[in-house]
């Protein structure tokens, strides 16, 4: 049982010992960005009633923030921290006690990776952790296996360039004939976040509102007809479109050259 963040962030700030410079070494690693650092900032108290040592973040306008009132995404993250930084710290005491040699295998199970991160975030997590065992074991012969949950098509994409068909693995949890079945992919770069979520790992129809893929469906069943279509018929698909996409969407190259070669007024 651990003493929560709290209370031995505060306790390994006190000691500046290598607890506190390891928590450093991971939050900084799990940055958002080289501009958006996490960096812990002094010790303070948030109110009389409360008489923790409360922990705080630096932050990018001059403040330190309590990290208690940190947003969702930060606290998310600077736990992780910590809980890494705990478990290798206690793994490390328990090693010593049984006089063990200190593992060189990892796993983290972790659901919903991308959760309250911004998509700046979600881009980098993954491979922020991957950067975390190595700021924390200070050597590059600890094996480390990732196991992660995510509805996040921004966070595949960004694993394309570090995917590794040897070595990784990408599985899907689907529902079928009323039972979750769990289905391993064939990995595919798909370039970018909506080309993956139109893919079948999530199955959109379109990476748009759902107002516009039903318009978008609707004028394309429409255009395969290719004859018999009414004037009607025409200007409601028309107006649905208007009513949904943008004037610049490419869709409406499509849609203008058919209804030209078909004959109909736009």
């Amino acid at each position: 049982m651990c003493n929560g963040l709290i209370a031995d962030w505060a306790s390994w700030q006190g000691r500046n010992g290598e607890p506190y410079q390891q928590l450093r070494q991971a939050l900084h690693a799990l940055s958002p960005s080289d501009v958006e650092l996490l960096a812990p900032g002094e010790l303070t108290r948030v109110s009389l009633e409360d008489v923790r040592d409360m922990p705080t973040l630096r932050t990018g306008y001059g403040q330190e923030v309590p990290v208690v009132y940190a947003s969702a995404g930060v606290r998310r993250v600077i736990t992780l921290a910590y809980l890494l930084v705990w478990t290798w710290q206690e793994h490390l005491q328990a090693s010593r006690l049984m006089n063990q040699e200190a593992t060189r295998s990892i796993i983290f199970l972790i659901d919903e990776v991308e959760a309250h991160l911004h998509p700046r975030w979600q881009r980098t997590v993954l491979r922020s952790l991957l950067k975390v065992m190595e700021a924390l074991t200070g050597a590059g012969d600890v094996q480390v296996q990732i196991l992660a949950v995510t509805h996040s098509p921004l966070l595949l994409a960004s694993l394309e360039p570090l995917f590794d068909a040897q070595e990784d693995a990408l599985w899907h949890l689907n529902l079928q004939d009323r039972e979750v079945v769990l289905h391993k992919e064939e990995w595919h770069r798909r370039g970018d976040a909506n080309s993956w979520l139109v893919s079948e790992i999530f199955d959109l129809g379109e990476p748009r509102s759902l107002e516009a893929e039903q318009a978008i469906q609707r004028a394309e069943a429409l255009m395969e007809r290719r004859q018999g279509v009414s004037s009607d018929e025409f200007t409601q698909a028309r107006d649905a479109l208007r009513a949904s996409l943008p004037d610049v969407d490419p869709f409406w190259l499509r849609w203008r050259f058919w209804a030209r070669e078909a004959g109909l007024s736009q």
